[in-house]
């Protein structure tokens, strides 16, 4: 720490790699970008490009000089998006920690110092991430999947279930030994996944108060969002917890979609029956992946 009680600068340590996975959103990443370029930790920037339109390509290349852009020919989802940049660190890249960030994140002065700080003492600490609120942490339940529950504490190092996916740290031997993410998630739970793969492994996972992150914006449709969300989280508790509680999992949505559709009152703001009732029927026959065309047309 620094004398005045803040996070001390990294000024002589080799820089830090991140992952930044992009989608025709090209202000939203240059922001991005420029929130890490801020911070006291070095980094080296890898902007995994999503099979965005040439403009927004264009766009990115121009403002961020110092990004390498790997071009994918579609958009092949946040998993396996990150995939590719995972996979180019661990093959070529250095250190023992890669962050991985989605376009949106802003992060707050000191975050990747108070990381780095918090994971330097923990030889076993295999996932971390930063906190985008102030009172919860995320979990894996073996009903509900990934959810958010109240935190202990407020300062320093507290184990989780799973990374915030909106800012988070990888150990290279933790990759090594549980995978990358499984890019059946497409997007959403893929960090769930990932971090209950890693704790089964006897890796600690965990968030890191007064790292902090904001994601200030939704880029995709909430029919995409409802549906990636539903079918995913029955994934996960089915994969981890067994068929049993995917059973329970897959009748409590049912009934919430029946709930949810009579009442309009008490419907999310994300809530789409088609995208409900699709996601649900794609679960059932083992359809993962992308979400379908209907959905991303809509």
């Amino acid at each position: 720490m620094d004398k005045d009680g803040g996070p001390h600068v990294r000024s002589n340590d080799k820089p830090l790699d991140v992952v930044i996975v992009h989608r025709e959103q090209p202000e939203r990443c240059i922001r991005t970008a420029r929130s890490l370029l801020g911070q006291d930790v070095p980094v080296r920037l890898t902007v995994i490009d999503n099979g965005s339109s040439e403009s927004a390509r264009r766009r990115i290349e121009k403002a961020l000089p110092e990004a390498d852009v790997v071009v994918l020919e579609a958009n092949c989802g946040f998993g396996p998006g990150a995939n590719v940049g995972l996979r180019r660190w661990l093959s070529a890249g250095e250190g023992d920690w890669v962050a991985v960030v989605p376009h949106d994140a802003i992060l707050e002065q000191g975050c990747l110092t108070r990381l780095l700080d918090a994971v330097e003492s923990r030889p076993r600490a295999g996932l971390a991430s930063a906190v985008f609120d102030d009172a919860t942490k995320p979990v894996v339940d073996r009903y509900f999947g990934g959810i958010l529950i109240d935190a202990e504490r407020t300062a320093g190092w507290e184990a989780a279930g799973h990374p915030h996916g909106t800012l988070m740290l990888a150990r290279r031997d933790c990759l090594a030994e549980v995978g990358l993410f499984d890019e059946r998630y497409f997007a959403y739970c893929e960090e769930a996944d990932l971090g209950e793969r890693a704790r089964r492994a006897g890796w600690e996972v965990g968030v890191v108060w007064g790292a902090v992150v904001r994601n200030p914006s939704i880029s995709e449709s909430t029919a995409v969002v409802e549906y990636l969300q539903l079918r995913n989280s029955l994934l996960l508790v089915r994969d981890h917890f067994g068929r049993y509680p995917a059973f329970i999992r897959l009748t409590m949505a049912v009934g919430d979609t029946v709930m949810r559709t009579l009442w309009p009152a008490r419907r999310t703001p994300i809530f789409n029956l088609p995208a409900r009732c699709r996601a649900i029927v794609d679960f059932g026959r083992g359809r993962f992946g992308p979400p379908p065309a209907s959905l991303l047309a809509a």
